[in-house]
């Protein structure tokens, strides 16, 4: 975050609240205002433009300004969004998309399926330097017109209301990647100034953009999914967790993410606790174990680096129990999680004994690294003692996280704590980024991990059309990659906010862009 955000951000919240929501009532806590006014995000968006767009709050204010064919429920679920239905073909090549009637951008000019056309080769164009490309990369032609190498896309509009899309091979989960902010569609006229002045067919239009401090919403009276129930939207950009939780506690703000080492104060307090929401996210923390490295191709040594963690209370100490410790890589909320697969016991007479048989009697050294970024030094101080008590002897090793980030995926790491955070509701988008071979190193897989028989039940997956048999698949992958500790995997989070008493309908998202904020309504007070 810019040096400047963070100054301003406590002398500005009183007057920014009342200025664009209005004052409390006096003797109320309770604000008179048509605003809900969300202090989630901690940095101002990268752009607002759905093709530059490749952070959580710029996804997130791309999915109230824009639409794509389908969309996610603040449950995960994908849903019709501009396209009300679509077809598979057979082969599971050819997807048929029917474009709802009648819908308009924020200009007025009419949606057609053209626009679906132009709005991908857009994404696909170099000169574009889209964010984030990869969720196209199934469409026909998709890769090569990224790489400057071709001008074909397998994207057509029959008519004014239908797109055809063809795909390279067939992928089950392809309607999920067009949920996704990159895939929004846009009008005819984006100009060089679209970021800041951006035009879609979403539920809310952007007002006012005070860069590191608020983005101001208007409803969209046309919106065809209906009207918000609110007038404003405000996202507040706090980079300072207490000065979040003092304009909570203030009731300038509505909705608050609830810092983990105040969580226990929250659930143990009464009138806190009963703000309080909280959901499973799709977010794992895990210790990337390079399977390529030294005594770490051995599978017994990483069974042994995996007995030797009291994953329980690393949980407990460093998230105040904000999770579930994990017994592999897909979350609990997902189909393909097995739950009934243990995670592995803390056992350091086990795991002394696996290092032995694996001819390390006298224990391993390693290096462990990890980000400068709180709570990952510590993290990785709580794992180098837990490991040494068996005789694997850790070095930290600590720098800036995009330098950790590259040593991993150059594979320069033996050990690396990380975290994941699921871009789409699926299993897939956790087996195969993060244990098939076709990502080893920058595509994901920094445990260089590659095993024949796990490759081809997530490559399976990914082609398979029935939704029992995909999550057989998947179960069957996780449950092998578990027992091989192609990584080590910790623990899934579990997101807690605190949300004002007169607000009414709002879900927490399992998925960053599937809270819109259109069905969420003030009440218990008096609306101006």
């Amino acid at each position: 975050m810019r040096p400047l955000a963070r100054a301003l951000a406590l002398p500005l919240a009183l007057p920014i609240a009342a200025l664009l929501t209005g004052a409390c009532r006096q003797g109320d806590s309770s604000p008179a205002r048509r605003a809900v006014v969300d202090s989630r995000d901690w940095s101002d968006p990268v752009s607002l433009d759905p093709a530059r767009a490749p952070d959580v709050p710029s996804g997130r204010a791309v999915a109230y300004l824009f639409d794509g064919l389908t969309r996610f429920s603040p449950a995960g679920a994908v849903e019709p969004a501009l396209a009300t239905r679509w077809e598979v073909s057979p082969d599971g090549l050819s997807y048929t998309f029917h474009l709802r009637a009648g819908v308009r951008f924020h200009d007025g000019s009419p949606l057609l399926a053209r626009h679906v056309v132009q709005s991908f080769r857009r994404v696909l164009d170099p000169a574009t330097k889209a964010g984030t490309v990869w969720p196209l990369y199934p469409i026909k032609g998709a890769r090569s017109m990224a790489d400057g190498k071709g001008t074909t896309l397998g994207v057509a509009a029959t008519d004014d209301t239908t797109v055809v899309i063809t795909l390279e091979e067939p992928l089950a989960i392809f309607p999920k990647l067009l949920a996704m902010p990159v895939a929004s569609i846009v009008p005819d006229n984006v100009g060089a100034d679209f970021s800041e002045k951006p035009v879609g067919t979403g539920p809310w239009r952007l007002v006012e953009w005070k860069h590191d401090d608020y983005l101001k919403f208007a409803k969209n009276p046309t919106y065809f999914g209906g009207a918000p129930a609110i007038d404003t939207l405000i996202a507040r950009i706090i980079p300072e967790p207490s000065t979040a939780v003092a304009e909570f506690e203030a009731g300038t703000v509505d909705l608050l993410y609830v810092p983990e080492d105040q969580t226990r104060d929250w659930e143990d307090t009464d009138d806190k606790k009963g703000r309080l929401v909280s959901a499973p996210a799709l977010r794992l923390w895990y210790m990337g174990v390079n399977t390529t490295r030294g005594p770490l191709k051995d599978v017994r040594v990483r069974q042994a680096i995996a007995q030797a963690l009291d994953v329980p209370t690393l949980l407990s100490q460093l998230l105040a129990g904000r999770g579930t410790v994990a017994a592999g890589v897909i979350p609990p909320s997902l189909a393909g999680a097995d739950a009934s697969r243990k995670p592995y016991a803390y056992d350091t007479v086990a795991a002394r004994r696996l290092l032995t048989d694996a001819g390390y009697p006298n224990g391993v050294d390693l290096e462990l690294w990890s980000s400068q970024t709180t709570p990952w030094p510590r993290l990785a101080q709580s794992i180098q003692a837990y490991l040494g008590a068996v005789g694997i002897r850790l070095k930290l090793v600590q720098r800036d996280a995009p330098s950790m980030r590259a040593a991993a995926r150059a594979g320069q790491t033996d050990l690396v704590v990380k975290d994941w955070y699921a871009d789409y509701p699926d299993a897939e988008n956790f087996l195969y980024p993060l244990l098939h071979s076709a990502n080893t190193g920058a595509g994901g897989n920094v445990s260089f991990f590659s095993n024949p028989d796990f490759d081809r039940l997530v490559s399976a997956s990914r082609r398979e059309s029935d939704d029992a048999k995909r999550t057989a698949l998947y179960k069957s992958a996780d449950s092998l990659a578990y027992a091989q500790v192609g990584m080590v995997p910790l623990f899934f989070y579990n997101e807690v906010y605190a949300v004002q008493p007169w607000i009414s309908g709002f879900e927490v998202p399992v998925i960053f862009n599937g809270q819109r904020w259109d069905k969420v309504k003030l009440v218990g007070m008096e609306q101006r």
